[in-house]
């Protein structure tokens, strides 16, 4: 089939990995809209003629997606149900030189940062009063807001420096400005991200400026939650708890991957904190914001993680017991400080250490649900799906955490609207309930 053109050729933006990937797509889509081209999100392959993929290049499986997502665009190309093909992103900036050899019908590669050249090939002009009139992926109701970019930590493992350069923090005032318009569209929440919330501002106001920031954001009307995503344990800014009991509009929720318990891996793995350090900051922040929802990432299989230290490490999960959980399996990343260590855990062990935490993990969520089982809480619903109306309460983020369902042939629920649940039933992962008065407990 050929492609048949339109008067304005559409783009199909294509989308790989993380938030802060889809925040760069959203910010793409707006400049060219802007520019009056016709872009459109993950279209079905007749609608576009024109694809331009956004790749990941975190680890192993997020590399394959993205070669196999420009493999299938370049077979569309070849067989001419697409005109042109561009990659950008994660993956493009790292390995741009020999994917080039390997797959010549890719008509040009962009980086991370290299933005103004992308539009350049669409003879759109690159409008940083635009930075701010993001257009949306996500329902209007919540947005991902990228406070900063890059990253400054030196962890063993971690390939993001290589892809996103070092740490620059966004002015306070640009992104208040940005959270300005969103809630001026209907977002009701904020979702904080970046490589790493806690250093934002050392580098433009030479302190630790996420509470400052924090409260920026709280002003703005229409703004009900902000929810904060991937923070650093080592020297976390304990200022930010204050800000978190102090402004409602800051949910009681932290995303805080933790990577490992054993001390021999943490000093491997370069994290710069240790298990008792990583113990008492735990226990100040459950202290300091009781009932906080803390989400925590591991990375199982990290060279030279014996049997002992995977079994500390199931200890740890089992003593800490964290709201939400995920777990990552290392992946052997080249250009890394990692990279000079031997890859010495077997994949199967890999899988097999991955699925045991996750099972440990099942049994604390299932606990923690069967708590809340009598309980109000307030939810912001989502989207209809398979006869429920499905929301979260404050302790979760869309995507990775619990979900609560209220049943659509019992009662009515607005999409982007806050409601107050009375949980009646719970799983390991969702809770069932039904709409109340706010008054009700």
């Amino acid at each position: 089939m050929k492609v048949r053109p339109h008067t304005t050729p559409r783009i199909n933006l294509v989308t790989l990995g993380c938030a802060k990937n889809q925040v760069d797509s959203e910010n793409i889509a707006t400049q060219l809209r802007h520019a009056e081209w016709d872009v459109r999100h993950d279209a079905a392959e007749e609608e576009a003629e024109i694809v331009i993929v956004n790749t990941c290049g975190f680890i192993d499986r997020a590399k394959e997606q993205s070669i196999e997502t420009i493999l299938e665009f370049a077979e569309a190309k070849k067989e001419g149900r697409i005109r042109q093909l561009f990659v950008t992103g994660c993956l493009s900036q790292r390995y741009r030189d020999e994917l080039k050899k390997e797959i010549p019908e890719v008509d040009d590669w962009f980086g991370t940062m290299d933005l103004p050249a992308l539009l350049a090939r669409f003879n759109a002009d690159y409008r940083h009063e635009l930075l701010g009139e993001r257009q949306i992926m996500t329902p209007r109701h919540y947005a991902y807001l990228k406070i900063s970019e890059g990253c400054n930590r030196t962890c063993s493992f971690c390939a993001i420096p290589l892809m996103r350069g070092g740490h620059v923090s966004r002015p306070i005032e640009e992104l208040v400005a940005e959270a300005r318009y969103l809630a001026g569209h209907g977002t009701k929440e904020l979702i904080l991200i970046a490589q790493e919330l806690t250093y934002y501002g050392l580098d433009r106001y030479k302190r630790r400026a996420l509470p400052d920031l924090l409260h920026a954001l709280a002003d703005v009307p229409g703004i009900e939650w902000i929810r904060l995503h991937y923070a650093y344990p080592g020297k976390f800014p304990l200022e930010v708890l204050d800000v978190m009991a102090e402004r409602p509009e800051v949910c009681n929720y932290l995303d805080m991957p933790l990577q490992h318990a054993a001390d021999g891996v943490l000093q491997r793995m370069r994290r710069q904190i240790t298990r008792a350090e990583t113990e008492a900051l735990v226990r100040t922040i459950r202290e300091r914001v009781p009932g906080i929802t803390l989400r925590t990432t591991f990375l199982v299989g990290f060279p030279g993680e014996t049997e002992e230290e995977f079994e500390e490490l199931c200890a740890f999960v089992q003593q800490m017991a964290f709201d939400r959980v995920g777990v990552f399996q290392y992946s052997h990343e080249e250009q890394t400080r990692a990279w000079e260590l031997p890859d010495d855990v077997p994949p199967e062990v890999k899988e097999e250490r991955a699925a045991r935490i996750m099972e440990i993990q099942q049994e604390i969520s299932l606990r923690k649900n069967l708590e809340k089982v009598g309980k109000t809480f307030r939810v912001l619903f989502d989207r209809l799906e398979d006869g429920f109306f499905v929301g979260r309460t404050e302790g979760d983020s869309p995507e990775v955490d619990n979900e609560v369902r209220v049943r659509a042939a019992d009662q009515y629920v607005r999409i982007g609207d806050f409601a107050h649940v009375l949980v009646e039933e719970a799983t390991e992962y969702d809770l069932y309930g039904r709409v109340v008065p706010a008054t009700a407990n």
